[in-house]
């Protein structure tokens, strides 16, 4: 069992303002893992100051680029590192199965790649060329630290989410306090250690978890000045109101209902096997999940019976066990989520085709949900238009191509999707019909060097690469006179 009875603030460890410890729980025995202390207001307060005093009076915003690249190379060096052991860690807090934390790994490894790639090359200051050649004057733009980021993370991908933005924030000279989810206490406390290993300057980051009370106290800081989150669509509004009422800098990444359109041509075999990890990666507690299934009404029967023999041919059990497919949800609420769920697909007369909301056998003790797949589903059904986070897909049919794309349009989301067909060209001119900020093609795995981000209700802002990098900075722009031979 993992005990920690001390809060990561500025870079130490140091004593929280309240010592009582929550114990960290197994989805899928429940177990007590660990027991570590939370984050409460008084502990956000003196984050905050810390990371004020390093910005404002501290090296690391005037540290040159080049320096700053260095130090984010050596944290994503110590990460690979222990990647088995974080792994292992993130499986057994969240649930997750073994195969998608191991395989994570590498996928953070170049998330970070792209940002210092990015790093390296960006124009941190540059002179422009002037539109008129005779103006007196030159234009010098220079992309400087915002300050103070508040990096809010969700439970499902850790690594991944808060690499995604401290390695940015961080890049760019900003100071950050860093609040994760309470589940996630054990491998967000092995992060801080990297942080601490790494060589930050004092003050630079913290890393807290806490709970949604204290994580809305941090957002409202007067000492915060951008806000980077990755969670629910309800809660992103939520920040955005409280971002707009004191001109906070702001960037969500958000929910998602994301399509796959199948079209007639496709390669069923292969439409099937990448549609096993595209819909049901890290137990369906995915963002990214394409969980609407648009079939032709020409093929639909066929795609519906072999998602069926997929699905029925999952392992669910314990994540550690490396034949486990399916683990269980994070948290007994979000299982009993799923549950419900289910049950109002059936109530909304969708045809269960495999699955349902009883908990699998022997399998009583965790936060286990069946793998379930509908048919005959209508775009209009909630199961068809509301996130479940679960492994719940919905198979839609289509008539022709442009009604295809009309039902992957119609969602409040825009996050993912994807496109399946035997002509790769037929597949990139629906791509770029579809209303969502990344569509992957037969199955690709979605790149770190290209934005990531959503349209509509799923996000603001984007992430990865130098699109992301830019989130971080404010842009200045320095007029110049030039001088005139007399």
């Amino acid at each position: 069992m993992i005990t920690n009875d001390r809060l990561f603030i500025g870079g130490e460890w140091t004593a929280p303002s309240d010592p009582t410890r929550l114990d960290i729980v197994s989805p899928h025995d429940q177990s007590v893992l660990g027991r570590v202390v939370q984050a409460l207001p008084a502990d956000i307060d003196r984050a905050v100051a810390v990371a004020r005093a390093a910005f404002d009076k501290g090296p690391w915003p005037h540290t040159p680029p080049e320096e700053r690249i260095a130090v984010l190379r050596r944290l994503n060096a110590l990460r690979a590192a222990r990647a088995d052991e974080i792994a292992e860690l993130i499986s057994a807090e969240n649930g997750s199965a073994l195969w998608f934390t191991k395989a994570g790994q590498p996928g953070v490894g170049r998330l970070a790649v792209s940002y210092l790639k990015a790093a390296e090359e960006f124009g941190w200051e540059e002179t422009l060329t002037p539109s008129d050649p005779s103006a007196p004057f030159r234009s010098i733009v220079r992309r400087e630290p915002l300050g103070v980021v508040a990096a809010i993370i969700p439970w499902n991908s850790p690594f991944s989410a808060s690499m995604a933005k401290i390695i940015p924030a961080l890049l760019a000279g900003n100071t950050v306090v860093l609040k994760v989810s309470p589940e996630n206490s054990l491998s967000m406390s092995l992060l801080a250690d990297l942080l601490a290993e790494a060589g930050l300057p004092s003050g630079v980051i913290s890393v807290l978890p806490a709970d949604r009370e204290t994580s809305e106290y941090l957002v409202k800081h007067p000492g915060i000045d951008k806000i980077a989150f990755t969670g629910s669509t309800a809660a992103g509004r939520r920040i955005a109101s409280l971002a707009g009422e004191r001109l906070k800098r702001v960037s969500l990444e958000l929910g998602g209902k994301s399509a796959a359109v199948i079209l007639p041509d496709a390669v069923l075999e292969d439409v099937i096997a990448g549609l096993k990890f595209g819909s049901l990666l890290n137990n369906g507690e995915a963002c990214i999940a394409q969980t609407r299934i648009l079939a032709p009404r020409s093929r639909y029967e066929e795609v519906v019976n072999g998602l069926k023999e997929m699905m029925e041919s999952l392992v669910v059990g314990d994540p550690a066990d490396e034949k486990t497919f399916i683990g269980p949800m994070v948290r007994p609420g979000q299982q009993q989520r799923v549950r419900d769920y289910i049950d109002i697909g059936i109530a909304e007369g969708a045809r269960l085709v495999t699955g349902g909301s009883e908990i699998p056998e022997g399998l009583e003790k965790g936060n286990y949900v069946t793998p379930t797949l509908f048919a005959d589903v209508d775009s209009t059904m909630r199961i068809a238009q509301e996130e479940i986070f679960g492994p719940v897909l919905v198979v839609i049919p289509y008539t022709d191509e442009d009604d295809a794309v009309r039902i992957a349009n119609d969602s409040e989301y825009g996050l993912s999707g994807g496109v399946w067909s035997a002509d790769e060209d037929r597949a990139l001119a629906v791509a770029r019909r579809m209303r969502t900020g990344t569509v992957t093609v037969n199955g690709a795995p979605i790149g770190f060097d290209g934005p990531f981000g959503g349209y509509k209700a799923s996000g603001i802002g984007r992430e990865y690469g130098a699109a992301g990098l830019a989130q971080y900075v404010e842009l200045k722009t320095i007029t110049k006179g030039e001088r005139r031979e007399s």
